[in-house]
């Protein structure tokens, strides 16, 4: 323990040394990081969903930059917040899947920022399997939290609210932005817990939602013909795997066959979306917020998702594939007085890249961590100045194999056009996909003669990547 409680001093010490704890000659920007889990990108109406409509966040992107290459690097919950506080893969910050713990010791991006004059805050979903370190103020979910009357955390013990939780959490961003020290820019994690399963939407979007009819996905009957095991064997149909909590109503008598799951995914989606609809209006309520307290130009705003999600495409809920409906995440970046209003940025960014660029714009140096950071800067990229050199492929790695849904543990290498993926463990193969070609990835190509000196360039490639960031052993545990 003694060890923990010095960390935050050398960190100060070594900032002191570096200059980044005088008053700066610029005005840093405050910092807003809203992240909500397994919102899809394609549920996102300025990323051309067809299911849905979300206003304020198209008014986010409208007012600064819309990534169209976001990628997480682990689809699931609590490696992508790990990676999000410490700008390293799973497999180096050691949380792997959802049992991962946060080393007590890690110092993260906050705590560089809090060290050089930032108030920092957590507000929400924090789910790192222990409490919250190096933030001035914590107010977090216990675990996944719950979506009516919740509880919350602080430092002071557990207390339950009466509310919605995406409302509550958003009141409680409102309250610690109102009574913070205005004379020191801000950090605040606004992590919402919707729209993540199970789905308990607010009024009145429920109702408005129990009569719509969502379309249906084009890959929605895919029968996984060309591909390997890893698809026959997971455990997150719409058709079998969803459960009476996810549906709440018994289907209509006679409803069988094509029809019943047809029946299950239109309740699933009705509910899903009606919590993503909650989530659209509070964050354009925060952004009012903003605006009518002149914070909006001064903060960089991000919004995004902790991974994607599979809302029915190839039959399935939930994330963890690599396949794109899980892999690519929503992000929007709004800053005025550097980033053009209305711009999209085709570069590639990954969930390893927040880290330093939040710390580029307080002007702490990434090397005042005491561990390796993986990511790079996003700054020159939301400047429209993206850096020769920066990553045309990325690697992706899953290893939660077991329960709940018997997805294989596998990791990849994406390109602009292709796709690699090697499962191993329960499942002993590989897949490739031409994204120009087949992007609903459909296709696998991995025994066609004719991709072969492509594939071997992609092997080459993902050897590469996992030397690069050090995963040189992927298959051991």
């Amino acid at each position: 323990m003694h060890a923990i409680r010095i960390l935050p001093v050398l960190l100060a010490a070594v900032l002191w040394a570096a200059g980044c704890t005088t008053a700066p000659q610029v005005r840093r920007p405050n910092v807003l990081f809203i992240m909500s889990d397994d919102h899809a990108a394609h549920a996102l109406s300025c990323y051309g969903s067809r299911v849905n409509t979300t206003q304020n966040l198209d008014r986010l992107a409208g007012e600064g930059v819309r990534f169209t290459n976001a990628f997480c690097t682990n689809a699931i919950c609590t490696p992508a917040r790990a990676t999000l506080l410490t700008g390293q893969y799973s497999h180096l910050n050691q949380v792997r899947d959802n049992d991962g713990v946060l080393p007590a010791n890690t110092v993260h991006f906050a705590q560089a920022l809090g060290a050089s004059g930032y108030q920092t805050a957590i507000i929400g979903k924090w789910h790192l399997n222990r409490p919250p370190t190096g933030f001035d103020h914590w107010d977090i979910l216990p675990g996944q939290g719950e979506y009516v009357n919740p509880e919350f955390i602080t430092p002071s013990g557990k207390r339950r609210f009466q509310g919605y939780v995406t409302d509550l959490t958003i009141d409680k961003s409102i309250d610690w932005i109102s009574h913070r020290d205005t004379s020191r820019p801000f950090l605040l994690l606004c992590h919402l817990k919707a729209p993540h399963r199970s789905w308990v939407p607010e009024e009145p979007y429920a109702s408005q939602w129990r009569s719509t009819d969502v379309p249906l996905p084009a890959t929605f009957d895919d029968d996984y013909a060309t591909r390997s095991g890893a698809a026959k064997r997971q455990t997150m149909t719409v058709e079998r795997h969803l459960t009476p909590t996810d549906l709440k109503f018994e289907p209509p008598a006679g409803l069988s066959g094509h029809d019943l799951k047809v029946w299950k995914y239109q309740r699933y989606m009705q509910d899903y979306l009606a919590c993503v609809q909650s989530v659209d209006d509070n964050v354009g309520r925060l952004m009012e917020f903003l605006k009518a307290n002149d914070l909006a130009d001064d903060t960089v705003v991000v919004y995004t998702s902790d991974q994607g999600f599979f809302l029915g495409d190839h039959g399935w809920y939930d994330k963890r594939f690599m396949y794109e409906p899980s892999l690519r995440s929503p992000l929007i970046v709004r800053y005025p007085r550097e980033i053009a209003a209305g711009a999209t940025c085709d570069a590639m960014a990954l969930g390893i890249d927040y880290a330093p660029t939040f710390m580029d714009f307080a002007g702490v140096p990434v090397s005042t961590l005491p561990h390796e950071v993986q990511g790079e800067s996003l700054r020159p990229v939301l400047q429209g100045k993206t850096p020769g050199g920066w990553r045309t492929s990325m690697y992706y790695h899953y290893y939660e194999a077991g329960e709940p849904h018997t997805v294989a543990a596998h990791y990849g290498v994406r390109t602009q056009r292709y796709k690699l993926i090697r499962f191993y463990g329960a499942v002993d193969a590989w897949e490739f996909y031409d994204l120009k070609e087949d992007p609903d990835e459909l296709n696998n190509r991995y025994a066609d003669p004719a991709c072969a000196a492509t594939i071997a360039q992609l092997k080459e490639t993902l050897a590469q990547l996992q030397h690069q960031y050090k995963d040189e052993n992927p298959e051991a545990r």
